[in-house]
């Protein structure tokens, strides 16, 4: 079965449930990435439809939202603290560890989709920087071997 067969009765259910909301274009995306993983792009027509926007509008808004995603995400999100505090603890060195070990630049996935990479610009924990928050967890203090411990438990259990 298509993925947008797959898909198509999720957002359904979602826009019947934001239905008269005002103000409801980001809740339902929200909502929709929570119960997919990502937004479709066959939500697009749908969500524009129910609410009167143009598509433009909708895709408009799902790019300018870092959070949101279009496609799968990875098994791993590792998101880098970019911050001051961190770039001056060596939030740099761990992005070139991670843009090598990963071979990717600083934003997207490693070619076997096991961890996506994503920069941040606070984790909140600027006392003990340099920091990411690997899958919801914030890491501090971190080195470089640390950040290899990290990435190779990933792997393990990709």
């Amino acid at each position: 079965m298509p993925d947008v067969e797959l898909h198509l009765p999720v957002v359904n259910t979602v826009l019947e449930r934001h239905k008269g909301s005002a103000g409801a274009l980001l809740p339902i995306l929200h909502d929709i990435q929570e119960r997919i993983g990502f937004v479709p792009d066959a939500a697009v027509p749908e969500i524009a439809h129910a609410l009167n926007l143009s598509q433009a509008e909708v895709r408009g808004v799902i790019s300018f939202y870092h959070d949101f995603r279009t496609a799968p995400p990875a098994r791993h999100i590792l998101r880098l603290c970019r911050a001051e505090s961190c770039q001056s603890r060596g939030a740099e060195q761990l992005a070139a560890q991670l843009r090598e070990r990963l071979q990717l630049d600083d934003h997207g996935s490693s070619a076997d989709g096991s961890i996506s990479l994503r920069p941040v610009y606070c984790l909140g924990a600027c006392a003990c920087s340099p920091a990411v928050e690997l899958d919801g967890r914030v890491h501090a203090r971190l080195s470089a071997e640390r950040l290899d411990a990290l990435l190779d438990a990933c792997r393990e259990d990709a």
